[in-house]
C-alpha cells in the first residue's frame, strides 16, 4: 500500500506543478477558445490541461518501474506500456483537438485507433465472467471487438460530462478510489496478481486528477480539453479491462469456495461492461441521453448542446458548485455502493443504506424548488436567496409612489426608476428633470 500511495503522491506532485506553466503556455499558443452557447464560463479560458496530466501519468509510470514490488507489474506483463502507447496517442489527439478544433469523426477514429494499439499490445479482453455460468472465453476478434467498444463509450462519457468546473476530473476520481479498492482487494486478498497492473492504474489516474483538481475548480484557471478527458478516459477503460479481461474467476476459487461464487464476486466488474461503466453510470447515463436526445432531433450525436445533466441542474436553480458536488454525491453513491455489494452481498443493511442514501440524493435535487425562508430576525444573517422578499405594499408611502407620479413629464419612466426587490427608486435623469422643472417656474 505504501508504494501505492507515493506512485500517488508523486503523480499529483508532478501533475499540480506543471498545471501551472502548462496554463501559461496555453495563453502563449492561443489555446482559449471564444466563449461558446454552450458554455457556462463567463470568460475565456485556457485548456491543454492534458498536458500536465499526461506528464503526470508518465511520472506514475516511471517511478512505480523502479519501486521493488510495483516493478513486478512491468516484468510479468505489458500493460503498463500498453497503456502507455494508446495514452500518448489518445493524448496527441486531443492536443491537436484543444488548438485547432479537430472534426468529431477525426477524433472518434483516433480513440478507435489507440484502443487497437492496446489490444495488439496485449491490453484486452479475453473473457467474461457470467453469473451462473462461469468464465466464458472470448475469440480474438469478439475481445477485440469488445475492448474497443468499451474504450471508446467510456472516453466518451468522461468527454461528454465535462462541462463544469472540477466535475469531470472529480467523477473521475471517486470511480478510480473505488476501482483502486476493489482491485487491490483482489490481488492482496485473494492474491490474484493479474489484478496488479489495475490496481496501479487506478492509483496514477487518482494522482493525475487530485493534481489538477486545485486548478480546475470553480472558478477554473485552466480547463482539461479534450487532452485531459480523453486521456483519463482511457485510463479508466484501461483498468475495467485488465481487471476484467485479464483476472480469470477460475483463479479465485480457492478463496470462495465454487466457480459460480468466484462469477459473484466479480460482479462490480464486468457490470460495467454491461452499461457499461458502473463505476461512472452517471456520465455513461449522460451520454446515452445526449445520443437519443441529439437523434431525436435531427441531429449529429456529437453536436454539442446544453441539455446535459450538469446543465439541467444548473437551469432548475442550483449553483455551479452545488451541480458540482451533487454529481459527486451520485457518482460516488453508484461506484461505492457496488463495492460495498462485492464485499457482502447478503447484507440487507448495504440495500437499506443505498436507499436511504438515494433519498437524501433526491432531496438535494429538488432543493431549489424547496428553498426554505430564514425568519425575519435571521435575515441579517443568512444569504439574500433565503431571505423574504419584500412587496411594494410594505415600504412606505414614499417609497410606494407611482414611479410615473416621480418622473418629469417627457422623461422616460424606464430610465428614471430601478426596481429593488419590488421598490421604486429614484434615478437620476428624473432628479435632472425635476431641477429643471422648477427653475422654469
Amino acid at each position: 500500500m505504501r508504494e501505492y500511495l507515493l506512485t500517488l503522491c508523486i503523480t499529483a506532485a508532478v501533475t499540480y506543478l506543471l498545471t501551472g506553466p502548462v496554463r501559461k503556455f496555453a495563453i502563449v499558443a492561443g489555446a482559449m477558445p471564444e466563449i461558446r452557447a454552450r458554455d457556462v464560463h463567463r470568460e475565456p479560458t485556457p485548456r491543454l490541461g492534458g498536458i500536465a496530466m499526461f506528464f503526470g501519468l508518465c511520472a506514475g509510470l516511471l517511478v512505480a518501474d523502479h519501486l521493488t514490488n510495483l516493478s513486478q507489474v512491468f516484468e510479468t506483463s505489458n500493460e503498463p506500456r500498453a497503456l502507455l502507447s494508446g495514452a500518448a496517442l489518445i493524448w496527441l489527439i486531443g492536443v491537436l483537438d484543444d488548438k485547432f478544433e479537430i472534426d468529431a469523426l477525426i477524433k472518434l477514429g483516433g480513440q478507435m485507433i489507440a484502443a487497437g494499439v492496446m489490444v495488439v499490445q496485449g491490453l484486452t479482453i479475453l473473457w467474461l465472467p457470467i453469473p451462473g455460468v462461469g468464465s466464458v472465453a472470448l475469440s480474438q476478434g469478439q475481445g477485440t471487438l469488445l475492448t474497443v467498444a468499451l474504450v471508446v463509450i467510456t472516453i466518451n462519457a468522461v468527454n461528454f460530462v465535462d462541462g463544469l468546473d472540477g466535475l469531470a476530473a472529480g467523477m473521475v476520481c471517486i470511480a478510480a478510489a473505488a476501482f483502486f479498492l476493489y482491485a487491490y482487494r483482489i490481488w492482496y486478498s485473494y492474491g490474484v496478481e493479474a489484478a496488479a497492473p489495475a490496481t496501479l492504474f487506478s492509483a496514477i489516474l487518482m494522482g493525475m486528477c487530485l493534481g489538477f483538481l486545485p486548478h480546475n475548480m470553480h472558478p477554473a484557471r485552466i480547463f482539461m480539453g479534450d487532452s485531459g478527458s480523453m486521456l483519463i478516459g482511457l485510463v479508466l477503460a484501461a483498468g475495467a479491462i485488465s481487471v476484467t479481461g485479464q483476472v480469470d474467476p477460475d483463479a479465485l476459487n480457492l478463496y470462495v469456495g465454487s466457480e459460480k461464487e468466484a462469477v459473484h464476486q466479480t460482479v462490480p466488474v464486468y457490470i460495467p461492461l454491461l452499461l457499461p461503466l458502473t463505476i461512472i453510470a452517471v456520465p455513461a447515463a449522460d451520454l446515452i441521453l445526449a445520443i437519443v436526445r441529439r437523434t431525436w432531433r435531427g441531429q449529429s450525436p456529437f453536436a454539442a448542446d446544453r441539455g446535459h445533466l450538469h446543465h439541467r441542474l444548473l437551469e432548475i436553480g442550483h449553483s455551479h458548485s452545488r451541480a458540482v458536488l451533487i454529481m459527486y454525491f451520485w457518482s460516488a453513491l453508484i461506484a461505492f455502493g457496488a463495492l460495498a455489494y462485492s464485499v457482502n452481498s447478503a447484507s440487507m443493511w448495504i440495500v437499506l443504506g443505498v436507499v436511504f442514501l438515494s433519498a437524501i440524493g433526491l432531496l438535494l435535487l429538488l432543493l431549489p424548488r424547496f428553498t426554505p425562508r430564514a425568519p425575519r430576525w435571521m435575515e441579517r444573517f443568512v444569504p439574500p436567496r433565503y431571505r423574504r422578499r419584500v412587496s411594494v405594499s410594505a415600504l412606505s408611502p414614499e417609497a410606494s409612489t407611482p414611479a410615473s407620479a416621480a418622473v418629469a413629464p417627457g422623461v422616460s419612466g424606464v430610465a428614471g426608476v430601478s426596481g429593488v426587490n419590488g421598490a421604486t427608486a429614484i434615478g437620476p435623469r428624473s432628479r435632472l428633470a425635476d431641477r429643471r422643472k422648477a427653475g422654469t417656474r
